[in-house]
């Protein structure tokens, strides 16, 4: 994991807590993208600001009890959410969040996984991604953005909605490498940074740019938060150079100046 150098990290997160002493239990409902990054990250903001972070990861959208929106409309307590923009921006206009607090963290493209040990399959053009589709006996995706444009929107820029429809699945909750590891479906279409930290499968590689679709992750203050300085500086911190290379390893890619904070299609 990498380490920080203890003069840089003190100044992103100390100078957000503006003199609070006492060592915190800080919550950060996140969704699945944002989640690896995030541990990878905790060990140095929490050296740094003597606070402890608790993950709670859901959906950023969906039905499930998990999701993020589900959670803070039954009362659930959190100091921050990292999650989908449009999300975010949802639970801007309802309230949930502190005015000012969002802070864009990284764009997140969709890739491909297949069973390790399975033939790596050619995705690197629309038409190559057609045909290995159209082969294929059984597809993936998830229940949240990415799995919303394969399942809407992908399949029908190619030209195959019709006969995905018998051989295309949500998988809801879990990893949607979990699966084609064990060999429930032969792919898997998710946030490439959900995809790479799942054992037992093999990273084919993101989707062609014609057909891409980015991702936002994006992180506010709850309107309710305990803890608001700490969340306002764990959001510094993560959005900082040197945070960020964490972040694009896992899979991300980091917010240009000039990008839409919004999830946007190549």
């Amino acid at each position: 994991m990498r380490t920080f150098p203890s003069s840089l990290l003190a100044t992103l997160v100390l100078a957000s807590l503006s003199g609070t002493a006492a060592a915190d239990d800080v919550t950060v409902m996140i969704s699945g993208g944002f989640k690896a990054a995030l541990e990878k990250l905790a060990p140095d903001y929490e050296k740094a600001s003597g606070h402890h972070l608790v993950i709670v990861p859901g959906p950023s959208m969906g039905k499930t009890p998990q999701a993020i929106p589900n959670r803070l409309a039954r009362g659930e307590k959190a100091d921050v959410v990292i999650m989908v923009g449009d999300a975010l921006s949802d639970l801007e206009r309802a309230k949930r969040t502190q005015t000012g607090s969002r802070v864009e963290l990284a764009d997140s493209p969709i890739g491909v996984v297949v069973k390790k040990g399975a033939p790596v399959p050619d995705i690197k053009t629309g038409a190559a991604l057609r045909a290995t589709l159209l082969q294929a006996r059984s597809v993936a995706y998830s229940d949240s953005a990415s799995g919303r444009y394969v399942s809407t929107t992908l399949f029908k820029k190619l030209g195959i909605d019709n006969q995905m429809q018998t051989k295309a699945r949500m998988v809801e909750r879990i990893p949607v490498a979990s699966e084609v590891a064990k060999g429930t479906y032969a792919l898997g279409f998710q946030q490439v940074s959900e995809l790479l930290p799942v054992s037992g499968v093999t990273f084919v590689g993101e989707l062609p740019d014609n057909v891409q679709y980015i991702t936002r992750f994006a992180g506010a203050v709850t309107a309710n938060a305990t803890h608001p300085q700490a969340g306002k500086a764990l959001l510094t911190f993560l959005a900082s150079p040197q945070a960020q290379k964490v972040v694009t390893a896992t899979g991300m890619h980091t917010v240009k100046a000039a990008a839409k904070a919004t999830d946007t299609v190549q």
